[in-house]
């Protein structure tokens, strides 16, 4: 959602700010390793620092689930749940509870489009006619980059994230769909634009969205729970969201499903399920090259379009700031129940993540408002504890 990026101004002077300290470890445990393919043959244990469990005592409300990660470089510092993931069940939040992580899912196609690019088999450049034709006239002209950067001057969203419109419905709305700006000119955040991007993905890969970022992604990063259908899901570790009144609203795939994953206006921009675990694995992958190479991570990171009343910019999928502190690259996703937040400290290899499934409690919380603080004062205690 839009508000994502406008929040983001505030949250990047935070980050930033937070004090840096010198050396770090690189040793693991062979819980943190995430080798191996397919289900895991035990859940590893929860991780807890001392530092960051005493600072999430003072920084987060009593009634909330949610599950906080924190990494130096390739150690996992900090991996643990609080709260419960299915009230009707008493079952607590993990480290491996299963969240939908919602606009996250745009690094991972951004990702995607630089893993095909980095085989030769588009170019960030190209125009989406060479992909998505017939294209109309003044949609003609617009590149991948004018996609990954949200300037490309499309609406933010065709209608309800779950209503069950197919790609080819996706395209003919995104098609017709006045444009907000002249392309290339302005940033307007567009969910619509990362479906584009998914339906290039399959395009130029000739497969799947999801099979695509399975294989060429999350495999080589040890993310074995991470995608819409195709991990085997245990359905008792997905959170259940639940609404500003406590009510339930059910898991992700509770809400209307294609056979293979959510329906085109959430997919390729949002919709991911994943783990606060997983997500370490991909903070580990993009600190060396077992998915990227450094040019594409590059990319990946570089602030490409300045984003109004915000201090920073917008990159492939990230939005990023730099400071003298080094390159910080940030996103969070949202619903009407969930959020998350994931940040990673380029320089310092410092990565935060967070997310809960009840964000909002009418006359009690609203993690939002404490955003800034909770990822803030998370990294702080990481960079600190050395």
């Amino acid at each position: 959602m839009e508000s994502h990026v406008k929040r983001l101004g505030s949250l990047v002077l935070l980050l930033v700010l937070a004090p840096s300290s010198a050396g770090c470890s690189d040793v693991r445990t062979a819980a943190e390793s995430g080798g191996g393919h397919g289900r895991e043959a035990s859940v590893p244990s929860e991780r807890v620092d001392p530092a960051v469990d005493r600072f999430l005592d003072g920084a987060l409300p009593d009634g909330p689930g949610i599950t906080v990660a924190a990494a130096r470089g390739v150690r996992l510092k900090h991996c643990a749940g609080r709260g419960l993931a299915d009230r009707a069940r008493r079952t607590p939040t993990t480290c491996d509870t299963v969240y939908d992580v919602m606009s996250i899912t745009k690094q991972f196609t951004a990702a995607a489009v630089l893993k095909l690019e980095t085989a030769g088999e588009l170019r960030v450049t190209d125009r989406i006619d060479r992909y998505l034709g017939p294209v109309p006239e003044n949609k003609r002209g617009i590149t991948l980059h004018q996609l990954l950067t949200h300037t490309a001057g499309l609406p933010e969203g065709l209608g309800d994230d779950y209503e069950p419109v197919s790609r080819a419905e996706m395209l003919d709305e995104a098609m017709k769909a006045r444009l907000r700006s002249v392309p290339g000119e302005e940033f307007h955040y567009s969910n619509v634009g990362y479906s584009l991007l998914a339906a290039v993905i399959e395009e130029a890969s000739g497969q799947s969205y999801e099979r695509f970022l399975s294989e060429r992604l999350f495999r080589p990063a040890g993310m074995t729970r991470t995608g819409y259908v195709l991990p085997d899901w245990d359905r008792a570790q997905v959170a259940v969201e639940y609404d500003r009144h406590g009510r339930a609203q059910g898991r992700p795939m509770d809400h209307p499903w294609a056979p293979d994953g959510p329906y085109w206006n959430l997919r390729g921009n949002g919709g991911m399920l994943s783990t606060a675990r997983d997500m370490f694995r991909w903070h580990r992958a993009l600190t060396g090259d077992t998915i990227l190479s450094e040019a594409a991570k590059r990319k990946l990171f570089a602030p490409r379009v300045r984003v109004p009343e915000l201090d920073g910019s917008y990159g492939y999928g990230w939005a990023v700031v730099d400071s003298d502190d080094g390159r910080v690259a940030w996103h969070d996703g949202g619903n009407d129940w969930s959020l998350a937040t994931a940040a990673e400290y380029r320089r310092g290899r410092v990565m935060v993540f967070w997310v809960s499934n009840h964000a909002y409690r009418k006359g009690k919380w609203n993690l939002e408002d404490g955003q800034l603080e909770l990822s803030g004062g998370v990294a702080e205690r990481v960079r600190r504890s050395g």
